[in-house]
């Protein structure tokens, strides 16, 4: 079973503020004509000391956005640039989004509740600041999914339907209109990073690098490696080793992100800002998400390319504070940190005690020739396969000698596992479109939160947490 958020004092900490009068810009959330609670994330409200507000307060502190006690004065939309599809932009930054409070968690984690849909800022552009309820709905069930099958991923906090009509190009017009928090590690993009080495603010710079490093602690660099003291140099190391391995948990649990920007990677590796999401239908490297990437840039096979591109974007700008070789050292350590954490990650999902990376990898080999030739994706793989059962073939010659999980959970027993292609997410939208029906969607999270107990707590490299 997977262990719970377990409850917590709330415990306001509101440690960007010594950053914020660089880091962002503070801003007035929009006034909308109505608020109307439609998700609330009884998992984690607990996590962060907040599962007594009535949903009345809830609607004061994440509808109106009123100042959570003891937490930010006003929010602050955050300056960044970053490479979009690889080219370098700096007029972009949080244009309809903004931090609206910082919590301690039950681990004594930060976290930031971050919001999408709050109205316009600074960096807004032509945009109207607003999000639609479907673009809530889905980013309620990529978190979801995501966080079910063992993946880093911010989690969807709150959705309140705020009563606009929108219009958007690639959607019937007009659309309902919605406001989200997401629950997250950090905010911190590599983009952040992007914008302070460009406009060559090196105290900055260096500032960033040491609120990262204090408020998001991770494992230090290899004893061996150079220029290990180095701050700097430490920050990209964590940073190449979480990204490693959010790229490995995309490509076991099957998953696309869509847009991989620099300013959609968060320096601690936690996958978050879902648009173009999709999950593969049958398993095959060229599928694409987004329908504007015409290249293919960001297509499921090429994800753990893209996010290593973009750390070492990241790397780049960090070589106003430290010398090459030991940035360019610690890029190298990618592959084989992906490759690690790939094998660990499919061995949990198929339920089997890892034999070590060699014969981890030709397992998964042989797995991925096993969709290919049965032009099945990976969540009828590793439901069909757990523990290694109904193995055939290739595959069944690279299970020999792997000892399965425990798995007595039901979920195992059942028809078929829980997944979330494109046709099911429009039903479920229908529901909420057509007859404001919100049972479904419901229900569906009630059924990834069981698959997500089924599966149990993912594993982690040794030496983190």
């Amino acid at each position: 079973m997977r262990a719970l958020p377990q409850a917590t004092p709330y415990r306001p900490d509101p440690q960007i503020n010594p950053l914020a009068g660089w880091l962002g810009d503070a801003v007035e959330p929009a006034a909308f004509p109505m608020a109307q609670l439609r998700f609330r994330n009884r998992r984690w409200d607990r996590a962060v000391g907040l599962a007594e507000l009535t949903d009345e307060d809830w609607l004061r502190h994440f509808a109106w956005f009123e100042p959570l006690t003891g937490n930010l004065e006003q929010p602050l939309a955050l300056r960044y640039h970053g490479h979009q599809f690889q080219v370098y932009n700096p007029e972009i930054g949080d244009g309809r989004g903004f931090l609206s409070a910082q919590l301690r968690d039950n681990i004594g984690r930060l976290l930031d509740c971050g919001t999408k849909g709050s109205g316009t800022t600074p960096h807004s552009r032509a945009g109207d600041g607003r999000l639609t309820l479907k673009g809530a709905m889905r980013e309620i069930l990529a978190t979801e999914m995501l966080e079910a099958l063992g993946a880093n991923t911010s989690k969807t906090f709150s959705v309140v339907e705020t009563g606009e009509a929108l219009w958007r190009g690639d959607e019937p017009s007009p659309t309902r209109s919605a406001v989200m928090v997401r629950l997250s590690h950090s905010h911190i993009r590599i983009g952040s990073f992007q914008r302070l080495a460009v406009l060559e603010e090196d105290a900055h710079l260096a500032a960033l690098v040491d609120y990262c490093l204090a408020q998001f602690p991770g494992p230090p660099p290899p004893d061996d490696a150079a220029g290990r003291d180095e701050p700097a140099v430490a920050l990209l190391h964590q940073a190449v080793e979480r990204l490693a391995d959010l790229a490995a948990s995309y490509m076991v649990a099957g998953f696309v992100h869509g847009v991989l920007n620099t300013d959609n990677m968060n320096i601690t590796g936690e996958s978050f800002d879902y648009g173009p999401w999709r999950w593969l239908p049958a398993w095959e490297p060229g599928f694409t998400a987004a329908y504007f990437d015409h290249a293919g840039l960001y297509a499921f096979g090429r994800q753990p390319e893209a996010i290593r591109w973009n750390v070492t974007q990241l790397a780049i700008a960090l070589r106003r504070l430290a010398d090459a070789p030991p940035l360019v050292a610690a890029i190298e350590r990618y592959p084989a940190l992906y490759h690690a954490a790939l094998a660990r990650r499919f061995c949990w999902r198929l339920g089997v005690a890892s034999q070590g990376e060699e014969r981890d990898m030709a397992l998964v080999g042989a797995g991925e020739q096993a969709m290919r030739e049965r032009a099945i994706g990976p969540d009828a793989f590793f439901f069909v396969h757990r523990g290694g059962r109904a193995a055939v073939g290739a595959l069944a010659e690279a299970l020999e000698g792997y000892a399965p999980l425990p798995s007595d959970d039901p979920y195992w027993q059942g028809d078929a596992p829980e997944a979330m292609l494109i046709e099911e997410v429009e039903t479920l939208w229908e529901a909420i479109d057509q007859r404001d029906d919100w049972q479904p969607l419901t229900d569906k999270i009630a059924a990834i939160r069981a698959m997500g107990d089924a599966l149990g707590e993912p594993p982690v490299p040794a030496g983190h947490t």
